[in-house]
């Protein structure tokens, strides 16, 4: 799918021994391989793909990592099943429910749900993040400790929307929503992951349809994760919210989980 950001997004090798690579993923995702003029340039080298903002003042790259960084340091001391993301969705003794998180991004929420055990399906509709975020999948799985994890996690290419609305075979239990929410505030673009994203993704300006679309194919709950003061999505409303320091989860149930 080609991609329609100002300035445009090149595909590199950071060295000849990944021409070939660098060739194959431009081929998949529709991109040039030379284009002075990029904003945004597909890395491909050593650590993997990674996405670079080009200019003097980008930050640094982004990559999907489950083995070192942030992941590795929820996966060992995250809190384990008391964290609220876990409470959220459902999880309780003998209860790890199936979920659908509808927007991975970089597979984050994902990957600490699936380290506690429960079966995951990513979708991300951004090409380019799905990009990331199938390669660390892949760099992940032969790793002793954390390939078992990544296993539980199957992503599936497409749009969220029409994936859930023309599901096949069993439903996911939960559907788990992560909306872009459009931010005025530029504190909110500190993080170098929204630095980079937001010209990439945009907001989700179809939330509505998302969530609409979620509570028609989850069997049990829906979750929708969201900035602590920001309103609930247009549509249906949360039975209840669980709330953090910045950010909150209001849950839509449908039937108890039961182990």
């Amino acid at each position: 799918m080609e991609q329609q950001v100002e300035g445009g997004i090149r595909v590199e090798a950071l060295t000849a021994d990944y021409q070939a690579r660098a060739e194959e993923w431009a081929a998949r995702l529709g991109l040039p391989l030379h284009d002075e003029t990029a904003a945004f340039a597909v890395q491909v080298g050593p650590d993997g793909l990674q996405i670079q903002q080009l200019g003097p003042q980008a930050p640094g790259p982004v990559r999907v990592d489950f083995l070192e960084g942030g992941a590795a340091h929820r996966r060992l001391y995250g809190g384990g099943a008391g964290q609220m993301i876990a409470k959220a969705v459902g999880i309780a003794q003998g209860v790890r429910p199936r979920v659908l998180d509808a927007t991975a991004g970089l597979g984050k929420d994902a990957f600490v749900l699936a380290t506690l055990g429960c079966d995951m399906q990513l979708i991300e509709r951004q090409p380019l993040v799905a990009a990331l975020l199938e390669d660390g999948l892949a760099r992940a799985a032969g790793d002793d400790e954390v390939g078992p994890i990544v296993a539980r996690m199957r992503l599936l290419h497409g749009n969220s929307i029409e994936t859930m609305r023309n599901w096949q075979g069993e439903p996911p239990q939960v559907v788990y929503l992560d909306p872009m929410f459009p931010h005025r505030d530029k504190s909110a673009l500190v993080k170098k992951e929204m630095r980079v994203f937001r010209p990439l993704v945009g907001d989700d300006l179809d939330a509505p349809a998302l969530l609409e679309a979620a509570l028609a194919l989850a069997t049990h709950r829906v979750v929708v994760k969201r900035p602590r003061k920001a309103p609930i999505i247009e549509g249906a409303k949360p039975s209840h919210s669980l709330e953090g320091k910045s950010s909150r989860y209001d849950i839509y149930p449908k039937k108890a989980l039961k182990p």
